[in-house]
């Protein structure tokens, strides 16, 4: 059950705490509780997701060399025991949105509807599948913000937006390399080859509509994007204006790693996985949070 939970997952979560750092809060109790609160909240609802996601790809899942070990796919966990938990963990999510405020249970409805959609049929439209992985982030931004009773700031959830377009793209990038024939000329000569079988059907089925080249002109474009609107943000903090600039270099480094690793390491392991395993981006990640509590705390 804990392995189909994916708390690996939860780091995505840690968004909601955005709005407690950026608004200058982080040091009042209260506010730090309410965030909490709506991270435990939002790690359930993400947790009762996945759970339903996966039932409803059980199926697909056993085709798969590596989501074939899924608990659910693998029948180690019974589909009526994983259903009865995701319903818990829903209502668990939206009582203690209650707790923190209304507008958070509505929040984590809105999260759960936008994930049902996603698993449902959303995630085989091509474009609108990482579109609405992208909407995820930013429900998360939004909730941390409202928790702390703090306004997120447009730039903000703009650069979001693109941060999560970029992870989105490249996730479909690594399968669709997984996915597809092996790189070179033998992967071409197999391809063409009209002795040999059909490969089974994309255990992903959009993967059918995004080819290597569309894919990588979107990680082109999502990457400037991301890195010119923090940029603008940092240079128009509310709170310390230009300052935030000093959290910029480990952005640039960050996204430049994660490219690194998927185009030249050839990387594929989960987005989850990546950010919270590789010495480079914990790098990024803590020197990230370090220099934006300079800015905001200490040196305003």
């Amino acid at each position: 059950m804990i392995r189909a939970l994916r708390p690996q997952e939860w780091v995505k979560n840690l968004l909601v705490f955005a709005g407690l750092l950026f608004s200058g809060r982080l040091d009042q109790g209260p506010q730090v509780l309410d965030a909490l609160l709506t991270f435990v909240a939002f790690c359930a609802i993400a947790s009762a997701g996945y759970l339903f996601n996966d039932l409803r790809d059980r199926d697909l899942d056993r085709r798969h060399p590596e989501k074939r070990h899924r608990p659910i796919a693998s029948g180690a966990l019974s589909p009526g025991i994983a259903g009865g938990v995701a319903v818990l963990l829903a209502l668990g999510a939206a009582g203690l949105g209650f707790v923190v405020e209304r507008e958070i249970a509505a929040l984590v409805g809105v999260y759960a509807l936008v994930t049902a959609a996603y698993s449902l049929f959303l995630k085989r439209i091509v474009i609108l599948d990482v579109m609405t992985i992208a909407s995820l982030f930013i429900l998360r931004v939004v909730a941390g913000a409202v928790a702390v009773e703090a306004q997120a700031s447009e730039y903000l959830l703009v650069c979001t937006a693109m941060l999560a377009l970029f992870l989105g793209f490249t996730k479909r990038r690594q399968e669709a390399i997984l996915e597809g024939p092996p790189p070179g000329p033998e992967g071409a000569m197999a391809a063409a080859a009209p002795s040999e079988p059909p490969s089974p059907p994309a255990t992903r089925p959009v993967l059918e509509h995004y080819s290597l080249p569309f894919l990588d002109q979107m990680v082109a474009m999502v990457t400037a994007a991301a890195i010119l609107s923090y940029v603008i943000y940092a240079v128009n903090s509310p709170l310390v204006g230009s300052k935030m600039l000093a959290t910029a270099p480990s952005v640039l480094y960050g996204v430049f790693r994660y490219l690194y690793l998927i185009y030249d390491r050839r990387d594929t392991r989960s987005t989850a996985a990546i950010l919270s395993e590789d010495p480079g981006m914990m790098l990024a990640g803590v020197s990230w949070v370090a220099s934006a509590i300079l800015a905001l705390y200490v040196f305003d």
